[in-house]
C-alpha cells in the first residue's frame, strides 16, 4: 500500500488549503481513510477520519473549517481545510485502515505533506 499526499503549503490565517492523498496497492473503496496531523513538540492526533460508506468524523478543533471527503473512483482522499488558524500549521498525514477505523492508529501512513498558517 502507498499512499501519497499532496497539496501542503504556506497560507494566511483565514485562507483554504485542499490537500490530497492518493492511494494505491488496496481496495480503496473498501478502506477507511483519515487524516492525522503533528505540530512540532505535540503528538500527532486524528483530525479528520471517513469510513468506506462516507461516514465522518472531525475533530472539535477543526469542525466547521474542514471537510473530509473521498473519491473512490479515482483512490482520492481530500482535506478540504478552510478558514485555516495559526494552529493548524502541522504535518499532515493520510491515513489508511484495513476496513472499520481504529482510534488505537491505521494500518498505514503517508509520508507527510507539511501546512505552514501564516499570520
Amino acid at each position: 500500500v502507498q499512499l501519497v499526499e499532496s497539496g501542503g503549503g504556506l497560507v494566511q490565517a483565514g485562507g483554504s488549503l485542499r490537500l490530497s492523498c492518493v492511494a494505491s496497492g488496496s481496495i480503496f473503496s473498501r478502506n477507511g481513510m483519515g487524516w492525522y496531523r503533528q505540530a512540532p513538540g505535540k503528538e500527532r492526533e486524528l483530525v479528520a477520519a471517513i469510513t468506506f460508506s462516507g461516514a465522518t468524523y472531525l475533530a472539535d478543533s477543526v469542525e466547521g473549517r474542514f471537510t473530509i471527503s473521498r473519491d473512490n473512483a479515482k483512490s482520492t482522499l481530500y482535506l478540504q481545510m478552510n478558514s485555516a488558524k495559526l494552529e493548524d500549521t502541522a504535518m499532515y498525514y493520510c491515513a489508511q485502515w484495513f476496513s472499520g477505523i481504529n482510534p488505537e492508529g491505521p494500518d498505514y501512513w503517508g509520508q507527510g505533506t507539511q501546512v505552514t498558517v501564516s499570520s
